[in-house]
């Protein structure tokens, strides 16, 4: 399921066949408005306003800076080292939080209009959704690169191209200020065209940007930004006085329930409070979640998301 990902944090789906852009609706949309969609199948990316209830952000940001050990109200205890070295060196400093199964992250991924957009992105209803973390990221005090960095989370020298979709809950304002998603739709909807003009040898993870134009995308707390794995794009410094960024990511990819292995390591992971065991999941050494939090309470739909019980 990872084929084809720079980071296998977001699943391809093996079972789909159909390039996410290129996919005929045969379900009505539940949450996306037709001009949603056709802004998704065209630039790549769509927001979910408000996907979930301001309580679930609060309730989410309050445990995530006491699971950070970190005071919101004094910034003296943003910069703190992180915990453990990633082995995907790009991920080093960029405030991942190592927190996966709390049962206020579960609650975000069982909002009905969560599910109800990647329904409508798929067009199918058996979804599985990610073991994912979340993100507290502080102001930059060394002022680097301002504009960030552009890449894309595939190969996209690879044919067939893969097939794969992430998310991001803002619980945070974001704005150009304290920086976040940026990307380049015009070379979504483009591609093709853009890349004759390339040369054979092209960077297949970064493209050449000299004639290309990047967007910044401004969200809300409690707004769901969906994005195809296609869509080039990266993430603005934090340049805020005083704000920090936090998201949630959430995503969710055709559930494959036939796959053993993989479901039992899913419901584990769930149960034991674990993270998922792979490159860019380094883990937290404290064991935070394993002696702070109880294993989630699943809706019915939750354990459908999980794999608990079979679509």
């Amino acid at each position: 399921m990872q084929q084809g990902l720079k980071r296998d944090a977001h699943p391809t789906a093996s079972s789909a066949m159909t390039q996410l852009k290129d996919i005929k609706k045969t379900l009505p949309l539940r949450v996306l408005s037709q001009q949603d969609w056709q802004h998704w199948i065209t630039k790549g990316y769509v927001i979910v306003r408000q996907a979930v209830p301001p309580a679930n952000v609060e309730r989410l940001v309050e445990v995530l800076w006491a699971f950070d050990e970190k005071d919101p109200n004094d910034p003296s205890t943003w910069y703190a080292p992180q915990r453990r070295e990633h082995k995907m060196k790009e991920l080093n400093n960029t405030g991942m939080l190592e927190i996966y199964n709390h049962q206020y992250l579960w609650d975000n991924r069982m909002e009905p209009r969560i599910y109800g957009a990647f329904v409508d992105i798929w067009d199918r209803e058996d979804m599985w959704v990610t073991i994912d973390r979340a993100n507290l990221n502080p102001p930059k005090k060394i002022k680097g690169n301002p504009n960030g960095f552009i890449h894309w989370d595939v190969d996209t020298s690879l044919r067939p191209l893969p097939i794969g979709v992430q998310g991001v809950l803002s619980l945070k304002k974001q704005d150009g200020d304290v920086g976040g998603f940026q990307c380049v739709p015009a070379l979504f909807e483009h591609f093709e065209e853009w890349e004759k003009t390339q040369p054979a040898d092209r960077d297949p993870m970064h493209p050449d940007m000299a004639s290309l134009s990047v967007v910044n995308i401004d969200m809300e707390p409690g707004d769901l930004m969906i994005f195809n794995s296609l869509l080039a794009h990266g993430v603005r410094p934090n340049h805020a006085e005083n704000r920090v960024r936090m998201a949630q990511y959430i995503s969710m990819h055709p559930a494959e329930f036939d796959n053993v292995a993989e479901r039992e390591e899913r419901i584990r992971l769930w149960r034991e409070r674990d993270h998922p065991k792979r490159e860019a999941f380094p883990g937290d050494p404290r064991e935070w979640e394993k002696r702070n939090a109880a294993t989630a309470v699943l809706t019915p739909l939750g354990e459908k998301l999980l794999g608990l019980t079979a679509w």
